[in-house]
């Protein structure tokens, strides 16, 4: 395959899927390594893609690294987060028990619950203040506290995830990507989300457009592992590989 063919698929793919990996386009192109490693050098050089370690991504697009505070968050893309957590409040049933993962998105969803008759878990320090004050059956993992998302995380935490088994979940993430699933900057906020993720018999991804092919460091789910609330997509991609809920 001549240089130029194999730049103009990887831009190609690029364009799809905002990322780009060295081992997959060793595989796709039927080329070396080192082959790969050179074509992506160049490509960057004269600026058509951002380099990163293991592969590279759009120039637009750079991994999220860091988590923003709450009181940030929650001035961000109000009317779709508030759409998603009022159509996710009515999928509560009568004696679900239910996991509220910490999050913008959640927290606006507690807003709108209305059954009583089920109980409530939560990492989420404003999430059980606003469970108890509407007179929820409510319990808060113990563990450490993240200052910048007010999430409950830690060994503990986990530990006691553990002796839980979660009718329906709502999990709160800061990317989706279709390889790299559902992700967050955060290692341990991380473990926290995956262990519940992994208790959870119908568990549900809030999300607003601006998450999508969007990757942090560290992944929780496979994209196939969770159905997804959002608001209108402006493409198909993601449907090929999970539920979606559009609201």
């Amino acid at each position: 395959m001549l240089t130029e063919e194999r730049h103009k698929l990887i831009l190609e793919k690029l364009k799809i899927d905002s990322v780009v990996y060295v081992n997959e386009l060793v595989e796709m192109l039927e080329t070396s390594e080192s082959t790969i490693r050179r074509d992506l050098n160049y490509l960057n050089k004269i600026g058509k893609l951002k380099k990163v370690h293991g592969g590279a991504t759009l120039l637009e697009k750079e991994f999220n690294t860091k988590d923003d505070y709450v009181s940030i968050r929650e001035t961000l893309n109000i009317e779709e987060k508030r759409s998603i957590g009022e159509y996710a409040a009515t999928l509560v049933e009568a004696n679900d028990f239910v996991y509220i993962d910490s999050g913008t998105t959640t927290s606006i969803m507690t807003d709108f619950l209305k059954e009583k008759n089920a109980v409530y878990i939560t990492n989420g320090l404003m999430i059980a203040k606003k469970l108890i004050s509407k007179g929820f059956k409510t319990f808060i993992l113990g563990g450490e506290i993240k200052e910048s998302t007010e999430a409950i995380v830690g060994v503990e935490a986990i530990k006691t995830l553990k002796r839980y088994n979660f009718t329906k979940g709502f999990f709160g993430t800061n990317g989706i990507s279709d390889y790299r699933g559902y992700t967050t900057p955060d290692i341990n906020e991380a473990l926290v989300k995956e262990e519940a993720l992994s208790r959870t018999r119908t568990p549900y991804i809030l999300a607003d457009k601006s998450k999508f092919d969007e990757i942090s460091c560290a992944t929780f789910g496979e994209i196939d592992e969770a159905t997804i609330i959002t608001t209108k997509l402006d493409n198909d991609k993601y449907h090929d590989k999970t539920k979606i809920l559009e609201v």
